[in-house]
């Protein structure tokens, strides 16, 4: 019929995270004293730094179209920070800016995956990697880790679930919901098996300056050219320098993909927002040290919301290592996820998202991302409930 949609698109949910946040920004609208823990996004402003060079580069007149890529100053101050900060020997026309980190790895699904190919999802996971692989035409295979690994993915059950169909694995750390911070040994035994089989691996770098109590972010990219070769790193702005609103994130892999993602991009979005390009490059320049005064704060807010909530009776919380995220258990409560965040929001006026959203109903997500002091007012409502 005329009337029907897409069935790719019509079978898309809506984000829950976004819907979530968008009801608690509402109830404060309303004038209700509500506490935001869904929200992925820093409380920190912009650096001056970044905010002033974009503004200069509106003053001198960068409001024309950017190349679909990116501008080339931006593209090659990236190589450079990949180069040195990551050991990811990347050349400046292998890069690709987007609108924002979730962007790149649409462009990514949507250039690899081949129709009923399938991508490798450790769950828990982002909640937007399947919808991605699904649009695209892929399938995705969800590869279960258990709360006692600290929700990492053990290379005997990855080697189990690959099949001849099988076309990437998905590799997110610091992890998005869990927190979960990968050792280089255990990121090493999992690329072996990629390399093996021949699988790229989608390489989600975006938390990486978020990382706690002296664990240290390693680049899968960086342990070999057999794994360079197959590796797709995606990194951006969003969460390093509180520029959630500039829309910026950026790729960076094997030519034939990025030459795809090009081409792509070009009917679609073309090239991200000019300006913003100049600011970001202040932000690779000129951050570091606004960069680690929020990692330092996130740090903070972690050891408090991690000693709030295994305190309280029937959680269990595995200690977060990176990110802005905890990821409580609390299926002892006799609710799952959905009902549990829809009483907490009702009755204590608390936002925070349902871990079915993430592949794991057991759970609900917080984000930490929010003021000491919003987030000391948020726990004692939780405890309370």
């Amino acid at each position: 019929m005329k009337g029907q949609l897409n069935k790719r698109i019509a079978a898309i949910p809506p984000s829950l995270t976004l819907g979530v946040t968008s009801k608690a920004k509402q109830m404060k609208a309303d004038g209700i004293d509500t506490v935001n823990f869904a929200a992925g996004e820093p409380d920190f402003d912009t650096p001056e730094v970044v905010k002033r060079a974009a503004i200069e580069a509106l003053e001198r007149g960068e409001t024309k179209y950017s190349p679909v890529p990116g501008v080339p100053a931006l593209r090659a101050a990236i190589a450079e920070k990949l180069n040195e900060d990551n050991g990811l020997p990347y050349r400046p026309d292998q890069v690709v800016l987007s609108n924002g980190a979730k962007h790149s790895v649409f462009n990514v699904m949507m250039a690899l995956c081949r129709e009923g190919e399938d991508v490798i999802i450790p769950s828990p996971y982002w909640l937007s990697y399947p919808e991605m692989v699904k649009i695209a035409g892929g399938k995705p295979l969800f590869l279960r880790t258990r709360e006692a690994d600290n929700f990492k993915v053990r290379p005997e059950a990855l080697e189990k679930i690959i099949t001849p169909r099988t076309k990437a694995i998905i590799l997110n750390s610091p992890s998005n919901p869990t927190g979960a911070v990968y050792t280089r040994a255990e990121l090493e035994s999992i690329c072996e098996i990629a390399v093996r089989h021949g699988i790229y691996i989608v390489a989600d770098e975006i938390y990486e300056t978020l990382v706690y109590s002296g664990e240290t972010h390693h680049s899968v990219g960086s342990f070999g050219q057999d794994v360079f070769d197959l590796t797709v790193t995606i990194n951006g702005f969003s969460k390093s320098c509180a520029m959630t609103g500039w829309r910026l994130g950026y790729l960076a892999g094997p030519t034939p993909i990025v030459k795809a993602i090009s081409a792509l991009q070009s009917h679609s979005t073309s090239g991200p927002n000019t300006f913003a390009q100049y600011g970001a490059i202040a932000a690779l320049k000129h951050t570091a040290e606004a960069r680690a005064e929020m990692g330092k704060a996130f740090e903070a807010r972690r050891d408090l919301v991690y000693e709030r909530l295994t305190a309280m009776p029937k959680v269990s919380c595995p200690k977060p290592d990176g990110a802005f995220y905890a990821f409580p258990n609390i299926s002892q409560y006799g609710l799952n996820s959905v009902a549990f965040t829809e009483k907490l929001i009702a009755e204590q006026a608390v936002a925070a998202v349902p871990g079915a959203a993430f592949g794991a109903d057991e759970h609900i997500r917080i984000s930490y991302a929010c003021g000491t002091d919003e987030l000391t007012r948020g726990l004692d409502r939780l405890e309370a409930f």
